[in-house]
This record gives C-alpha cells, sequence and structure tokens, in this order.
C-alpha cells in the first residue's frame, strides 16, 4: 500500500509542477462540445501520469478524464484527472489540482490531490486516516447547517438542465454560504481538511471524485447519494460529502427540495427592476 501512495504522491508532484509551468504562461484552450474546455496541460499532464503508472504499474487499469484510459483485467484500477479545474486553469483563476485514485476490487484504496499552486499534498489510505503534507486531517465540527459552510459545482455539460441553482438557493440561506470554485476534487479535499462543512454536485464523473471520496471518509467525513443512499463511483447521479454531524439535516432539506419544497421562497426578479 505504502508504495501505492508514495508512487501517486510522486508523480502527482512531477503533474502538478508541469502544470505551473503551463499556467504561468497563460496558454490557450480548446472546445471539447458547447462548453468543455480542454488545454494543452490537461493532455501534457496526463500523458505524463499515465506513462508514469503504466512504467510502474504495468498490469493496473486506468480511467482518465482526457483519454478514457487503458483497461485491463487487473483487481487494480487507477481514476485520474490529470487537472481538475481546467476553466479556471485557463482563466488563469489559480484553483486547479491533479487527482488520483486508486481503486482494489471495487474499493478505494489510496488517494492523492495535489494542489501545486500551494504546495499542498492531500492523501489518504484506506484504515490509515488522511493527510495534509505531514499533517493528519479531521473533518470540521460543526454540527448543523446554520454553522456551515457548503461548496458546490455546475456542470459544463448540459448546463441548461442543470437544477442545481436551487438547491444552491436554499443551502446559501441555510448555511453561512455556499462556494463555487471550480475544482469538486478540491472541494472534496477541503470538506476532508475542515475548511469546508458539505458539498455536492450532480452529474461528476469517477475521475472527479474518486480520491476525494476516499479523503473524505478517511478523515471521518460521509459521503451518499443527495438522497440517503450508499454512494456508488459509477451509478450514483449526485454526491453529498460532508462531515457527517449536518449529514442527516442536509438530507432532510435535500429531500424538501426534490420534493418542490422550499424554505425559503426564491426571490421575485421584478423588484430588482
Amino acid at each position: 500500500m505504502e508504495s501505492y501512495l508514495e508512487a501517486a504522491q510522486e508523480i502527482a508532484r512531477e503533474a502538478g509542477a508541469l502544470l505551473v509551468t503551463f499556467f504561468h504562461r497563460r496558454i490557450g484552450y480548446n472546445l471539447k462540445g458547447d462548453f468543455d474546455l480542454v488545454t494543452e496541460a490537461d493532455l501534457a499532464s496526463e500523458k505524463l501520469v499515465m506513462e508514469r503508472l503504466q512504467a510502474r504499474f504495468p498490469s493496473h487499469a486506468i480511467v482518465a478524464e482526457e483519454s478514457g484510459g487503458r483497461q485491463s483485467s487487473s483487481e487494480y484500477c487507477w481514476y485520474i484527472d490529470p487537472l481538475d479545474g481546467t476553466t479556471n486553469f485557463a482563466h488563469g483563476f489559480p484553483v486547479f489540482c491533479v487527482s488520483m485514485g486508486l481503486e482494489r476490487s471495487g474499493q478505494m484504496i489510496a488517494a492523492v490531490i495535489y494542489d501545486p499552486l500551494r504546495e499542498e499534498m492531500f492523501s489518504a489510505e484506506r484504515g490509515a486516516g488522511a493527510w495534509l503534507n505531514n499533517r493528519r486531517l479531521h473533518v470540521s465540527s460543526a454540527a448543523c447547517l446554520k454553522d456551515a459552510l457548503a461548496a458546490t459545482g455546475f456542470p459544463n455539460r448540459k448546463r441548461h438542465k442543470s437544477i442545481n441553482v436551487h438547491f444552491y438557493h436554499q443551502m446559501a440561506m441555510a448555511t453561512h454560504g455556499v462556494r463555487r470554485a471550480g475544482s469538486a476534487a478540491l472541494d472534496l479535499a477541503y470538506v476532508a481538511a475542515g475548511r469546508l462543512d458539505v458539498f455536492w454536485e450532480f452529474g461528476l464523473r469517477p475521475w472527479d471524485m474518486a480520491a476525494g471520496l476516499l479523503l473524505v471518509e478517511e478523515a471521518g467525513g460521509r459521503c451518499t447519494d443527495m438522497l440517503g443512499a450508499p454512494h456508488s463511483l459509477l451509478t450514483s447521479p449526485h454526491l453529498l460529502a460532508d462531515n457527517s454531524l449536518v449529514h442527516e439535516e442536509t438530507l432532510q432539506l435535500f429531500r424538501d427540495i426534490f420534493a418542490g419544497r422550499y424554505a425559503v421562497p426564491l426571490p421575485d426578479v421584478k423588484t430588482a427592476v
């Protein structure tokens, strides 16, 4: 296990250093679809990560954002996001990371999320806790939503169909506020670190959250879908991750929103003109 985690940390640092060189050059971007951005940095980082993993663990499967990855019959599978926060990166907004999670027989066993601009290495291995550099992590002690800081994201794909604005409004009213920083992996790492109390999002891909799920759980948090069912990396339509103390209260609020029951009515836009 230690060799897997150490290898992932080393590779993430190398990929992160590569991303920083691209970031300071303010490179351009291309579109994949109508809204999804991809940069030269995404592709270069993914190439580096995949080459390093294949050299060290040639039998392992790899699932990566840009290439789809290399499948095998191995019980081990890496989920790789070589640049989580591409839109931020492309615009010079300094919130992005490298995310790597290792699954064995359907269970996440090792994870790293590396923020190269802040040199913050979030890591976890099953049964051994979560860490930020050399400091043990634990989720926050906020006991209710009114004392919580939350985060979420909005999809690039099919953004016109996203219902998350309803959840955003109600959570903004129920908490100290909602942040939308643009990197789901870092949001999950921040829940593990106690910087955020709650994170939720619709339609995440496995590589967006694989590493973050293990970090939250090993830091003492809880992850389910937004209705409280066990979360599946491959099939769940949405994710709720929190410090476990506010989990049931958040689920009840979400159930009400799904049912169209709003604690605070949406404001009337006509009053602004």
